[in-house]
């Protein structure tokens, strides 16, 4: 008979409610404690789930057995309170970014290795089944080569949000997707940001990454628009695919000229609108999925579907989108005397 495991939750506000849910549901997981610095919200979700509240990580980690932990704490948070779940032998899922910096990411995985245990970071959308079905068809070479990935995350201002921008927040999903689809590194980027409502971080990127195998990348993200947009397109030889993470949809609308010709033809010939055609996905909660998957790769001892390595580089890149958001490097000057000429 599989032994049960016993799952925690550290952080319970919004979205650790979530995962508290999802353990609670699991088969073959109990959910057997939950902590948060709050003791009425900590208190409202044991109760809900009959488990055990705690106020302080710290005791949880004493009192009660646990064979894995899920980290839903501010980002300043994430290496202190990783690193002494990974010291307790305690195989561990860090809600994304995997931390703060790069340098502490990488003393994370460098823990958990020496301690044999599972780490893993919480990048929901590789879940997503719409995305999964995208990336099979890609690495199946239905839409042969792929000229360009255009990103939409866009939504109205989340008030939980403090301690960083839209990019560690958001811009962190899609640069782990662009990542998991072109599987080439970035070799340039222009990138534009804005800060609006947000009292001290960005709420607006847009950008463009450039690939080594030529794919080109477009960030359209933000936490001003009154609606929540969740989008993805690929653009390649014979058509383009829309991915939906909301509705975990996936279309794709055919490019007429390429059935049945090869690309050298069709270069001659160019692009012409065919058939939209709605692949058949069979939808699933991204969350519960995820945190099945890490419970897996805790019970087998395998790598998990999202290493702390494609954490820390989701997190490295965002770093460089920021660092390069923030450079001056244009000089109005030069373009007023321009046109005065």
């Amino acid at each position: 008979m599989t032994r049960r495991l016993r799952a925690g939750v550290i952080g319970v506000g919004s979205m650790g409610r979530n995962h508290a849910r999802a353990y609670a549901g699991m088969e073959e997981v109990d959910l057997v404690a939950v902590c948060d610095s709050s003791t009425e919200i900590v208190s409202k979700v044991a109760h809900t789930y009959r488990c055990a509240a705690y106020t302080d990580f710290r005791l949880m980690l004493a009192q009660m057995d646990l064979d894995l932990v899920s980290i839903v704490v501010p980002t300043k948070h994430h290496y202190r309170v990783a690193a002494e779940v990974i010291d307790h032998g305690v195989s561990v899922l860090i809600e994304k970014p995997i931390a703060a910096t790069v340098e502490e990411g990488y003393a994370l995985v460098d823990a958990a290795r020496r301690r044999g245990v599972t780490l893993t970071v919480g990048h929901i959308e590789r879940f997503n089944p719409a995305i999964i079905s995208l990336k099979e068809q890609i690495d199946d070479h239905e839409m042969g080569n792929v000229f360009q990935i255009s990103a939409r995350r866009v939504g109205p201002f989340p008030a939980r949000i403090e301690d960083v921008g839209v990019v560690i927040d958001l811009a962190t999903h899609e640069v782990d997707i662009l990542n998991y689809l072109i599987g080439s590194p970035i070799v340039r980027m222009h990138v534009e940001l804005h800060r609006h409502v947000h009292q001290t971080h960005e709420d607006m990127l847009s950008a463009v990454l450039r690939f080594e195998n030529g794919v080109v990348g477009m960030l359209d993200i933000n936490w001003l628009t009154p609606t929540k947009i969740r989008e993805l397109s690929v653009v390649g030889e014979r058509g383009m695919y829309v991915a939906n993470y909301l509705t975990q949809d996936l279309t794709f609308y055919e490019n007429d000229s390429c059935q049945g010709k090869a690309w050298p033809e069709l270069a001659l010939i160019g692009v012409s609108e065919g058939r939209s055609i709605r692949q058949k996905v069979q939808r699933r909660e991204p969350l519960v999925e995820e945190l099945r998957s890490f419970c897996e790769a805790v019970r087998t001892g395998n790598p998990p579907v999202v290493s702390g390595e494609a954490g820390i580089a989701a997190l490295a890149i965002a770093n460089q989108i920021i660092a390069a958001g923030n450079a001056e490097r244009f000089q109005p000057g030069l373009l007023e005397r321009a046109v005065g000429m």
